[in-house]
């Protein structure tokens, strides 16, 4: 064979060891696991080799554009799987590799034990063991003068070592497993084939609370255009609900040509405020403000005066224009015109939406509206926001989100993109993928009880929980659920209840909190959209919800079980109008359970399991607990137990369980 096949040859050999099913690996590394700044991340991987050797596993990672690896041990669970648990301290991007190496000292040390365990001569095993220390000092490894000098006092007490049981001791102590481990040559090494990639968030990616508000219903009067000084009035409404995001649809001028009247008129009457999503007019576009809501000053101090309001200010971004956007003029390129020389309207056929006109991604408008669109993230972004909902970015090239995204977060890792596509399940997902580090999802129509335990079941346990984080909304100015139209306030509360306890990030558009669900006949829309006319609110108006709202947000903010999406956990109630589930933290010293009556009109009752066996008691064990609503203490004893829950009342339970440590 020739020297290059020798080589190749050679190769294959050392990798003597086999590494599988590495995880969290999305699309095999193609895409990026998601991760969160200081929480640990779980990695996992199938390592295994021939024969009975011991082998060790280790993780290495770094940030990408770093040339240091970090190394950190893995231990064995269960049929050849390995695991460990690595903390990032930094946003941004980072890898990680699985590492395998057969430990020959490992395997000598738990050989020799048995036979001296068994009675059986260990005089040349001992010589064995002496060599593998003595080949240790000599190996690179060693280089470490904190290890060279452990080994070398071990050599020295073995030269000492003038009876074998001393001889022993001093070979098979813990001490020397533990310095042979940081020091002896690796055999076989063995590398993943590949480097994973993991995207490290801030914590906000994966645990936000979003209120939604028009900027111009915020005056309290339907006469007057709200302006950001009544915004900022309304911050401690907001604040004081819960909330730590705040979210408006497009704050930008808004065309007059085709302008829809109320209720999506095709004509508007001359007050008419027309869609805030019609962007662009003479006034400007996408980097203007709507000069009725103030100026870039008046955005500022909104910004810093959120701010001290413990809130964050999230833009939408949303790629069209109306007919009188400057885009269309200074770049006529980027549209698509049609053969009489008009340009084409926004289409869903047969519907038209002659308000607004979209955006060409190719042909002549290559690169130059892709250049455009980043420098509208990077010119909001300069003033200080941080957050972006996008608008139906399922309509959008991939690859144009997968680079745009990737150029904003050069600048700035933490900023956070919501991805707003109601679409196909595989969509939504490659959106998730490619980078968007939040998802509206299915929630808003999952209903029934096993409808809700599916979903989660997939959102929670599937591969998609690597690199998918939903923003379960209950509502938005595009959809007012039929269920909540027919629910009354009782519907309100248990889709509230369950947004914000079984998802890390969720959010309400306003009005929620009144029960407002007067609808189109017939449709999922609001009659009397704000989407297009200003609207005024009593906010304390009878049969509000303010208070359950600022009760699961207390909740959020209060229980680190809330704060970690996938450790959710479905228990017995044997009734299927009520769901019931639980939330816990790893080490059960905040464990939650919930339970929604899904039915808004009548009483419903069941028989529950209370997860004993979780804390490891007997089915006839008692356990603490506290109502978590009337923040009274009680106790449980017995498995089996009973509720009811009347949604003319309250149709939600809230208890913590207590682990018998815990309370001591």
């Amino acid at each position: 064979m020739d020297a290059a096949g020798d080589a190749r040859l050679k190769g294959m050999a050392s990798r003597r060891i086999a590494i599988e099913a590495v995880s969290p690996a999305v699309d095999r590394g193609r895409f990026a696991a998601k991760a969160i700044v200081n929480e640990p991340v779980g990695i996992e991987a199938d390592v295994f080799c021939d024969g009975h050797e011991v082998i060790a596993v280790a993780v290495e990672h770094r940030p990408r554009d770093a040339k240091k690896w970090l190394e950190q041990p893995m231990r064995l669970l269960v049929n050849d799987r390995w695991r460990t648990r690595v903390t990032f301290t930094e946003a941004g991007h980072h890898v990680f590799r699985i590492l395998a190496w057969r430990d020959l000292f490992a395997t000598w040390r738990a050989d020799t034990l048995k036979k001296q365990a068994a009675g059986q001569d260990i005089a040349l095993e001992l010589e064995e063991g002496r060599r593998l220390i003595e080949s240790a000092v000599r190996s690179p490894r060693a280089a470490a003068p904190a290890d060279r000098q452990g080994l070398g006092a071990t050599l020295e007490e073995l030269a000492e070592a003038r009876h074998p049981d001393l001889l022993a001791r001093a070979l098979l102590s813990e001490q020397t497993a533990v310095a042979m481990a940081h020091s002896a040559a690796r055999i076989n090494l063995t590398i993943s084939d590949c480097s994973f990639p993991l995207f490290v968030d801030r914590p906000k990616a994966a645990f936000s609370a979003w209120y939604e508000l028009m900027p111009r219903s915020q005056s309290g009067r339907v006469d007057r255009h709200g302006t950001f000084d009544d915004v900022i009035e309304r911050l401690p409404y907001v604040r004081e609900l819960g909330f730590d995001v705040l979210y408006f649809p497009p704050i930008h001028p808004i065309g007059r040509t085709h302008r829809k009247g109320r209720n999506n008129a095709l004509v508007a009457a001359p007050n008419d405020p027309g869609s805030p999503y019609a962007i662009g007019s003479e006034e400007g576009g996408h980097d203007a403000i709507h000069p009725e809501l103030g100026s870039f000053e008046d955005f500022a101090r909104l910004l810093k005066a959120a701010r001290e309001h413990g809130l964050e200010i999230a833009l939408d971004f949303a790629i069209q224009c109306s007919p009188d956007h400057p885009w269309i003029k200074q770049h006529p390129e980027w549209f698509d015109w049609r053969p009489d020389g008009t340009i084409k309207y926004a289409e869903n056929p047969p519907k038209k939406y002659e308000d607004i006109v979209n955006l060409h991604f190719y042909r002549d408008a290559f690169p130059g509206v892709w250049y455009g669109l980043r420098d509208i993230l990077l010119f909001w972004h300069a003033r200080g926001v941080r957050i972006f909902r996008v608008d139906n970015p399922h309509t959008k090239p991939l690859p144009f989100w997968e680079w745009v995204i990737e150029e904003v977060r050069a600048v700035d890792p933490g900023v956070i993109f919501l991805s707003e596509a109601f679409t196909r399940p595989k969509m939504m997902k490659r959106l998730a993928k490619i980078g968007f580090t939040q998802s509206y999802s299915y929630f808003t129509w999952r209903n029934s009880k096993q409808e809700l335990t599916d979903y989660l079941t997939e959102l929670t346990r599937e591969d998609c929980r690597h690199y998918m984080r939903p923003n379960f909304f209950d509502n938005t100015p595009d959809i007012n659920p039929y269920y909540l139209q027919s629910s009354g306030r009782a519907g309100f509360q248990a889709r509230l209840v369950l947004a914000a306890t079984l998802a890390g990030n969720y959010g309400i558009y306003s009005g929620y909190e009144l029960c407002e669900a007067q609808a189109i006949p017939g449709k999922e829309e609001y009659l009397h959209s704000e989407k297009y006319e200003i609207r005024a609110w009593d906010w304390d108006r009878p049969g509000h919800i303010k208070d359950d709202i600022a009760f699961v947000n207390r909740l959020r903010r209060d229980h680190p079980a809330l704060k970690c999406f996938t450790n959710l956990r479905f228990y017995n109630a044997w009734n299927d109008a009520i769901l019931y589930y639980g939330r816990f933290t790893d080490d059960l010293s905040d464990f939650l359970l919930f339970a929604v009556n899904l039915d808004p009109h009548n009483d419903q009752s069941a028989h529950f399991e209370v997860p004993l066996w979780e804390f490891g008691l007997p089915d006839d064990a008692s356990i603490e607990a506290e109502d978590l609503v009337l923040e009274q203490p009680f106790r449980w004893s017995g498995k089996v137990q009973h509720m009811l829950l009347d949604p003319k009342q309250r149709p939600y339970m809230a208890w913590r369980l207590f682990a018998p440590e815990v309370r001591q």
